[in-house]
């Protein structure tokens, strides 16, 4: 509806400059189709064209890519082989969840050019959601839960369970969540609490949604919160304390004992130096008996 009321304006500004005469138009501009499965997309048009008309058709994927599926009256390459044109309309044989997306009928001759936009689903059903849950959060910091589906088309939306209980997503307007502080996005599918509590512990799971199938959930995973360990803490310290106090009281009793080595002190060496005595004494000489006799000198 929202791209036929866009032509539709479109068309109107055509008129009012002086353009008429012409439209282009298709049976239903939301084609909704199951995966594998064919489907026709329709477009026709009228007014002043020419003989020679040119329809082309052009896709526009999910992530804003645009590319020809008919160029020139014939499928490229791309599509050749599992799309055909019939009049104006494109006929797919079979259909893939890569051919979600925009599909434009252009219509251009004779000076003139209309266009008509045509939506592309291609339904497939959610398949288990990845889901991802701290284990361990502590009181008063942030917890971030995730879910994700990269299979469901249309893309599901995403609920989450604490238990048994759905989360609503506005929890502030309802009565029974107004005490939690958590936000929910439906589209991305987290769950995110910005300081977490002890009323926040419990199990948790997540459901992927669309309406191409039943829902589909992960397993239920369990988040704990718990308390800053102060006392743990503070005795882990005294017990390092008194661990370094045995150490000590240990090294000294040992070395009261004498089991440990002692330090030896180095003492200076004594040096000798001997002096021989001459064989014959002189006259007058201190040595007059003849006597051989030793001198000494000691160097310390």
């Amino acid at each position: 509806m929202f791209f036929t009321g866009l032509v539709s304006v479109a068309l109107s500004l055509f008129a009012a400059a002086g353009v008429s005469g012409f439209s282009v138009t298709t049976s239903n501009n939301n084609v909704r189709v199951k995966e594998n499965q064919g489907t026709d997309l329709t477009c026709s048009y009228s007014g002043d064209f020419g003989s020679a008309a040119r329809v082309e058709w052009k896709f526009k994927d999910l992530k804003g890519s645009q590319t020809y599926v008919v160029f020139d009256g014939k499928p490229t390459q791309t599509y050749a082989g599992r799309v055909t044109m019939y009049g104006n309309n494109l006929r797919f044989a079979k259909v893939t969840r890569a051919d979600n997306g925009v599909y434009d009928c252009e219509v251009s001759g004779n000076g003139q050019f209309g266009e008509i936009p045509v939506q592309l689903t291609v339904m497939v059903p959610p398949s288990p959601p990845l889901c991802r849950v701290p284990s361990s959060v502590t009181t008063g910091k942030v917890a971030l839960l995730t879910c994700h589906d990269g299979a469901g088309s249309p893309p599901p939306t995403y609920r989450w369970y604490k238990g048994v209980t759905l989360l609503p997503v506005e929890p502030s307007k309802n009565a029974g969540f107004k005490n939690f502080t958590y936000k929910l996005n439906a589209v991305s599918g987290n769950l995110d609490f910005p300081a977490v509590t002890q009323m926040d512990s419990g199990e948790y799971y997540c459901e992927a949604v669309n309406d191409a199938g039943p829902p589909q959930r992960c397993k239920s995973l369990k988040m704990e919160v718990r308390d800053f360990n102060t006392g743990g803490i503070v005795a882990g310290v005294i017990v390092a304390l008194l661990l370094v106090l045995l150490l000590g009281l240990g090294i000294w009793y040992a070395n009261k004992k004498g089991y440990l080595p002692k330090k030896t002190e180095s003492k200076p060496k004594t040096s000798v130096v001997y002096q021989p005595t001459s064989l014959h004494a002189g006259a007058g000489g201190d040595d007059e008996d003849g006597e051989f006799k030793q001198k000494s000198s000691f160097v310390v």
